[in-house]
């Protein structure tokens, strides 16, 4: 492939289907921004792509047996996702005040992520409403910029960095919203776990962030989260003011929301009869 011995073009070119973990990742990868050089292979064999979305496991992300979390809740005990607010803030060191929005974010610290969009208008952000917390690790650049602003922006920010399981299930519960601006996501599972728990996506729609997080609508008051389109910091600013407006404007559209978000069927078993019917096909 371009003069280079290439594994995966050996692959492509004698399968009988290149399976991706979403439909919309199925037809990203045959462009070059998503491709790593293999777009047009891609293009050339698009007749084997299919893309089924991944699930998560329901019986371990459960908001309502879950040791991890501060108090356990469900659908319709939302009123207690605020204890896990409230102790999550004060054991990370932001004020206390179920009031104020809470942004987590749990990631790898990336410009993969979307962490640079997130660099380039923290500023801005601090001027809101709202908390941000932090948990993950990855790129020192990005380490170093979230412990500059929980210095800078005590009560308002907070970061942990590493791998803590226990306190990501903390922040999924605790948080209001959930921020995942990824430049591409397969499928991502971040989010449909913060789904899970009741903490509205703000994401990029690429991937599976597109696939699973339907955008609110006002007007029709459909939605699980808030998205949009573009890889450019201030839509992003755009979007999370908005969730900002409906947060502090309209609890009842906002607790709907979060109904709508907690209900949502994100399992294995539509993904699992898909694949089923996949290698049927291929067993005659």
């Amino acid at each position: 492939y371009d003069g280079c011995l290439n594994m995966m073009k050996a692959a492509i070119e004698v399968c009988d289907y290149v399976s991706t973990v979403s439909p919309t990742y199925a037809k990203e990868i045959t462009d070059p921004w998503f491709s790593h050089g293999l777009d047009r292979l891609l293009r050339a064999n698009q007749h084997k792509l299919i893309g089924i979305l991944n699930g998560i496991d329901t019986i371990s992300y459960n908001p309502e047996t879950d040791r991890a979390l501060y108090a356990n809740f469900t659908a319709k005990t939302i009123e207690r996702k605020t204890i896990n607010k409230t102790h999550l803030q004060k054991d990370m060191g932001l004020w206390e005040d179920p009031d104020k929005m809470l942004i987590g974010i749990v990631t790898r610290f990336v410009a993969h992520k979307g962490i640079d969009l997130i660099q380039y208008i923290y500023e801005e952000l601090m001027k809101r409403e709202l908390q941000i917390v932090a948990l993950g690790s990855g790129d020192y650049i990005f380490e170093s910029f979230f412990q500059e602003m929980q210095a800078k922006y005590p009560g308002k920010t907070a970061v942990r960095i590493g791998f803590i399981p226990d306190l990501a299930r903390k922040i999924y519960a605790g948080s209001d919203a959930f921020l995942m601006p990824s430049k591409s996501e397969p499928c991502g599972l971040a989010q449909m776990v913060s789904l899970r728990y009741g903490t509205l996506p703000i994401v990029r729609e690429t991937g599976g962030l597109k696939e699973t997080v339907e955008p609110y609508n006002e007007y029709t008051g459909s939605g699980t989260g808030f998205s949009f389109a573009n890889y450019n910091a201030h839509e992003m600013m755009d979007t999370i003011d908005y969730a900002l407006h409906i947060y502090y404007d309209d609890k009842d559209q906002w607790n709907g929301l979060i109904y709508r978000a907690m209900t949502e069927k994100l399992d294995w078993d539509r993904s699992a009869d898909e694949y089923l019917r996949v290698f049927g096909s291929l067993l005659g």
